[in-house]
């Protein structure tokens, strides 16, 4: 399979927290590079389009907006 991406992605098991409209709610960060990131939620009813990733562990805030979704992953891009 040949690697597409613009930027590779690091496969990693973070806590992260996705927030909007001063909701925010739990996610794990599966994979990430400097363009996105892969996020692993357990329910994604409500969840908008662009939101900001939070991601405490690294002091990081990023917004960002989906570009795939799955079952219980979505992917994102970082604006």
């Amino acid at each position: 399979m040949v690697e597409t991406r613009i930027a590779p992605r690091h496969r990693v098991m973070k806590p992260a927290k996705i927030e909007y409209g001063g909701v925010k709610i739990a996610c794990t960060v599966r994979d990430i590079s400097i363009t996105g990131a892969a996020l692993e939620v357990t329910d994604q009813f409500g969840i908008p389009a662009q939101f900001t990733l939070s991601m405490p562990e690294d002091g990081l805030k990023l917004p960002c907006h989906i570009v795939w979704r799955r079952e219980f992953r979505m992917g994102v891009a970082f604006d």
